[in-house]
């Protein structure tokens, strides 16, 4: 079991992890606010349940995710990791829903081949993919998905331009990403939260308005 050998029983530990990966906090911001609560953790503590828990997390939510639309609205765009440019290469469908996302030192062929074969290997091939005029992007997807239409037309991909806004938010009250594992860690369980949020997982659907995400992850608790 996830769990065994851990002091904290399981549902303070997913607690952390789902306020972590649901609200703007920082580490020293969920330590106060669970030592508030009576849960004495450091932060140091926190950091290694989020890595370690997220990837379960999302794995054990993959077999309830919806299935994702045929047209699809890719980019990138950058964070820093140990103070040094990342690219992170993000997807999403008509529906809103991530597609997938990939942190990367470059940003060139091997990159976006790499991202578009993770997202094919576990969606199939798109109908339609949109994106801006990026030469590396248009001779990957001629490669790698030759049937599909390419679309470069200017404000066409405003909706995932949009979407990287929200995963800067969250980004900012931390105190830098240190290692390239913590950056995909972090953007791949803020993917994961917000399509729970959005609905596109079978997971707490029959919860309370508000408290949809909580019940999913009551849920995900007994597959971890």
């Amino acid at each position: 079991m996830a769990f065994a050998g851990f002091r904290f029983p399981p549902e303070v530990i997913l607690l952390a992890v789902r306020w972590y990966l649901r609200f703007g906090l920082s580490y020293r911001d969920l330590e106060e606010l669970l030592a508030e609560r009576g849960v004495e953790v450091d932060h140091v503590t926190l950091y290694r349940w989020v890595q370690r828990f997220t990837p379960l997390l999302v794995d054990a939510a993959r077999p309830c995710r919806h299935a994702v639309g045929g047209r699809w609205f890719v980019d990138e765009t950058y964070v820093k990791v140990a103070g040094v440019w990342r690219y992170v290469y993000r997807g999403v469908d008509q529906n809103g829903q991530v597609i997938d996302v990939f942190v990367s030192k470059k940003r060139d062929t091997a990159a976006a081949t790499r991202f578009f074969s993770s997202a094919i290997t576990a969606h199939g091939e798109p109908v339609e993919v949109t994106t801006d005029k990026s030469p590396v992007l248009a001779k990957t997807i001629r490669e790698l998905m030759p049937a599909a239409h390419h679309d470069t037309t200017q404000y066409a991909n405003n909706r995932v331009e949009a979407d990287h806004g929200r995963l800067k938010a969250r980004l900012r009250p931390m105190r830098g990403l240190q290692t390239d594992r913590t950056a995909s860690v972090i953007i791949k369980g803020h993917a994961f939260m917000q399509n729970l949020r959005r609905g596109h997982y079978e997971l707490g659907v029959h919860a309370l308005p508000g408290l949809m995400v909580a019940a999913a992850f009551d849920e995900l608790a007994r597959a971890v």
